[in-house]
């Protein structure tokens, strides 16, 4: 696949009539003469510049892992930085991403505001709690950053468009205008870091402009354009996925009858960032397939014995497909999670050191439940020690551990809830793997995607590079009748004779919160045993009249009354704490104190610092399910008002409801759109280069490509 996914350099013309002039002239063009010499030139230095970011690049993945140890509060800063230096690394090809999106540095304490950063920002109109903030982002010279350019200031979380705007017309004054270029390209990094909050790793130039003229930008083509010479955002050249309209099937097909020189080219931008991610994480997927070897002889014998053991067909099928492939997908629901369990078990069986990995502990509570009893641990007590976290394992707190060489010592890893794998945590998973290891990404691929940007099991299934395996367990009950028929688009009737799924008709927001109070506080403990902390709310978004903020002050009326004397909190609160985006753990307030707000997450202790809780700590009673992915109860209420409307798909829907394990109430007030958002409203497109890239690897390796 030559060019697949390829960078453009500065200065890339980006006119369709000259892109496509580019596109189709380029390979034929750059053999000879100056401009032949000059490629060849640049192409050094882009080589050079990549060995020396690649340093520092691997010393910040080695950091990864502590900082979101510390970020939890699972260990101190002081231990972080007295952490002697890591064990030399093997070099592999895959690249390491930056912390997760919207991670701040580890402190110690309360951010020190200079002096001057506080007087420029009070003098540009900025209110003086930025402060801390601001120093994070921009670093002790930030002062010195922001007079010379104030549009910097955007790059602090929870800054918008306008008040940057503001901040620069207080400090430049006349010079100040909508097409200054430090304006258009801090927009232009927004923008792209917002479209990574919902799942974009890259935008095409089309929808980018379209969004700077939003903002006033004068020329917003140009704009674009600009941005791209400077370095501000990286471009690509991308094929369109051919089995896009479809079902993906016609993937393979295009790569392998060598179609794509004819199919038209797409540009795509995006920041280096997502770029050294997914690129890492392609390499690192494409290592693990190259380096693993497939048994034979007895180890093969000694496989089939296990599949033959299997507790399902499925099973079976996923452990004869692991024996053969160090990368495997395996779709299902949530009876399906018992297939990669089995074959975590089997391979201990064989002696291998495997372990399954989940989103959140308590999808870590119900892998080790389905890992059985028997392998507790070396004491017969705890937690199955195979069962891990996918934080817990980069962070080095679960799990076997690292090998001389840095990488987690293992054999075989199954991650379960992949699409809550966002890229730069799947790139700096992969790349903790060792060469030969086994990796198996499972999970279901109708729940809402991961928090940040990626798509990472939709683009493995999407590129057909490696075996997959589709679960033929279906969930039980009538809830998960109900869930089974909502993914295939049909919101159907189900019998629930033990009142499994309760249907709740309201006619306004107001009557929405008062019978959702009155299901969790009396009719669900009454009817069904479940009592209220044992009962979630989920409802669309966090505003309107009856978002969560609305809800969770209603359920704290009436279940745990108090004054929030700690930031709004008493303890015994319900709340969720999401210290970066995508990481949501619910928990309790156990109490505050000089350090800050000390929770009780699945069954740990976690201090919030005082300066962070407003950012990270809400409220629990109620979630969107986007934080509730991930994560199930035995009674779920879902809140579904008016305006809600706009926020409902078939994914979201899908999420919802099959968050309950015994029983589903339904706060119904939303009439016939319910019905029509299962049937005719998908979930929301991505745009991602991943699925380019793991076919162009596959290409590189298949046999006869040239080397």
């Amino acid at each position: 696949m030559p060019g697949a996914g390829r960078r453009v350099g500065p200065g890339a013309p980006l006119s369709r009539s000259r892109l496509e002039h580019a596109v189709t002239a380029s390979s034929a063009d750059s053999a000879g003469g100056a401009q032949g010499r000059a490629d060849a030139a640049a192409a050094r230095d882009k080589r050079d510049k990549t060995s020396r970011d690649k340093a520092a690049r691997d010393r910040a993945a080695e950091l990864m892992a502590a900082v979101r140890a510390v970020e939890s509060g699972e260990r101190s800063a002081a231990e972080f930085f007295a952490e002697p230096e890591p064990a030399p690394r093997r070099a592999t090809p895959a690249a390491r991403p930056a912390p997760a999106l919207g991670a701040r540095p580890p402190a110690g304490g309360p951010v020190a505001v200079p002096a001057g950063v506080t007087a420029l920002l009070a003098g540009g109109g900025a209110p003086e709690a930025l402060g801390p903030r601001v120093v994070e982002v921009l670093g002790e010279g930030a002062e010195e950053v922001l007079r010379a350019d104030p549009w910097h200031l955007l790059a602090v979380p929870g800054v918008r468009p306008e008040q940057a705007d503001g901040f620069a017309r207080a400090l430049l004054g006349e010079e100040c205008g909508p097409g200054d270029e430090r304006r258009t390209r801090a927009l232009v990094v927004w923008l792209l870091e917002r479209a990574a909050l919902a799942g974009h790793t890259v935008l095409t130039p089309e929808s980018l402009a379209g969004e700077l003229a939003r903002y006033a930008v004068p020329d917003p083509d140009e704009a674009v354009r600009e941005a791209v010479d400077s370095g501000t955002v990286l471009a690509f050249e991308d094929l369109p996925d051919p089995g896009a309209a479809g079902d993906g099937t016609g993937a393979a097909e295009g790569a392998a009858d060598g179609a794509e020189g004819e199919r038209p080219v797409r540009l795509l931008l995006g920041l280096d960032r997502y770029a050294l991610a997914e690129e890492g994480l392609a390499e690192g997927l494409a290592r693990l397939s190259s380096t693993f070897t497939p048994p034979g002889g007895e180890e093969a014998e000694r496989w089939e014995a296990a599949a033959a053991g299997a507790p399902s067909p499925s099973a079976a099928e996923l452990i004869r497909a692991a024996a053969r492939s160090g990368l495997v997908v395996h779709t299902g629901g949530e009876a399906a999670r018992a297939e990669p369990a089995a074959l975590v078990a089997a391979a201990r069986s064989l002696g291998l050191r495997a372990y399954a990995a989940a989103h959140g502990e308590d999808g870590r509570r119900r892998l080790a439940e389905a890992l059985g009893a028997g392998d507790a641990g070396e004491d017969g007590g705890g937690p199955d020690p195979a069962a891990v976290t996918v934080d817990g394992l980069l962070a080095g707190l679960e799990g076997p551990g690292r090998d001389e060489e840095g990488a987690c010592a293992l054999d075989l890893l199954a991650v379960l809830d992949a699409p809550q794998l966002d890229t730069e945590r799947a790139a700096a998973l992969v790349e903790a793997l060792p060469d030969g290891a086994r990796l198996v990404l499972s999970g279901d691929p109708l729940l809402l995607g991961a928090a940040g940007p990626g798509q990472v099991l939709a683009d493995l299934l999407a590129a057909r590079v490696c075996p997959q395996v589709v679960s033929r367990t279906p969930d039980p009950g009538p809830i998960g009748e109900l869930v089974s028929g909502i993914g295939i688009g049909e919101l159907n009737e189900v019998a629930a004779p033990g009142r499994e799924v309760v249907i709740v008709p309201v006619r306004d927001a107001g009557e929405a919160v008062h019978r959702t109070v009155q299901l969790v506080a009396d009719s669900v403990p009454r009817a069904l045993g479940v009592p209220a902390e044992r009962t979630q709310v989920i409802t669309p978004g966090h505003g309107g009249a009856a978002g969560t903020r609305v809800l969770n002050a209603a359920l704290k009326e009436r279940l745990n009354p108090g004054p929030g004397r700690f930031g709004g909190f008493d303890p015994g609160d319900r709340v969720v704490h999401s210290p970066a985006p995508g990481r949501a753990t619910p928990g309790t307030v156990v109490s505050a104190d000089a350090e800050g707000l000390r929770l009780e997450c699945a069954g740990r202790t976690v201090t919030v610092p005082r300066e962070r809780v407003a950012d990270t700590v809400r409220h629990g009673w109620a979630l969107t399910a986007h934080q509730a992915v991930g994560t199930r109860w035995p009674a779920v209420v879902v809140v579904l008002p008016g305006d809600a409307v706009p926020a409902l798909n078939r994914a979201w829907v899908y999420t919802a409801f099959s968050r309950g394990e015994r029983h589903l109430s339904v706060v119904h007030g939303v009439e016939q759109a319910l019905p029509r958002a299962v049937a005719e409203v998908p979930a929301p497109e991505r745009t991602t280069r991943l699925r380019t890239l793991l076919r162009a690897q596959a290409a590189a390796q298949a046999p006869g490509a040239a080397g």
